[in-house]
């Protein structure tokens, strides 16, 4: 049996992390000791390692919630988990994108800019300053 500091360290994560995620019902609530200390047990562990991994991949917490809903019944068929990844695919596919976009408008913004000047005359600043 592990205290919430204990698992917090094991996990690698804060605390409040592990609160968190039992308050969105990500990971069971765990027993209580007589003081009433929370008591996690290896089973609370390799599902916040899980749900720390799906995060890292950044996934959403429903969608974090749907795959532990999958892991916890395990006689269902995958096939919605493949759907579920795909779409996620879908997703980062969609953020790399707006992610190249939004580089070439920096690069474009630090173009403006490209000698030592005043503050007033920053094609930077006055590039961000100016309206549609």
């Amino acid at each position: 049996m592990l205290r919430i500091g204990e698992l917090a360290k094991k996990a690698d994560c804060l605390v409040q992390t592990i609160r968190f995620y039992e308050s969105e019902g990500l990971l069971h609530e765990p027993a209580r000791s007589e003081g009433n200390f929370r008591l996690y047990e290896d089973v609370h562990l390799q599902r916040l390692l899980f749900i720390r991994r799906c995060r890292a991949k950044d996934m959403t917490l429903e969608e974090i919630r749907q795959l532990l809903n999958f892991r916890d019944h395990p006689e269902l068929d995958c096939a919605e988990v493949n759907t579920l990844v795909d779409s996620h695919i879908v997703q980062v596919r969609v953020k790399m994108k707006e992610l190249r976009e939004l580089e070439r408008e920096l690069l474009n913004l630090r173009r403006t800019c490209d000698s030592a000047r005043t503050v007033r005359e920053c094609g930077i600043l006055n590039s961000l300053a100016e309206t549609a």
